[in-house]
């Protein structure tokens, strides 16, 4: 069985896609930028905008009832090399116990107002 999610704490998606697709014992959260529950892009400290961003990726894993702790590969898209480093302290603190497998990425976004942006899948079986 394939399902799919929105948290109900979200905006209405201006582009085609689920935020959460669960099949089978996996759940897969489609790339989760630095956006507020009106959907607007949030600037500023990009430390605050990681946090923001792994808020919405444990918003979407909720709504498909599945946790953080459950997650066990993330892909992470940075708009610049030289936010790594920044990137790597807050994500060091979000996943401290029990870090998942992760890639890491410079992508041009298109946007100058989206730097970060990160995938998860999740696992929730026994």
């Amino acid at each position: 069985m394939i399902e799919r999610f929105h948290p109900a704490s979200f905006a209405p998606v201006a582009v085609p896609l689920s935020h959460a697709t669960k099949a089978g014992d996996f759940v897969f959260v489609s790339g989760q930028v630095a956006t507020d529950a009106e959907g607007n892009i949030r600037l500023g400290d990009f430390t605050d905008e990681v946090n923001l961003v792994l808020d919405n990726v444990e918003a979407v894993l909720a709504a498909a009832g599945a946790r953080v702790d459950q997650i066990v590969k993330v892909g992470a898209f940075l708009s610049n090399a030289t936010l790594f480093a920044p990137f790597n302290e807050v994500y060091a603190r979000r996943f401290a116990a029990a870090p998942p497998a992760r890639t890491t990425v410079v992508v041009d976004f298109g946007r100058a107002d989206v730097r970060v942006e990160v995938e998860a899948i999740a696992y929730v079986g026994d």
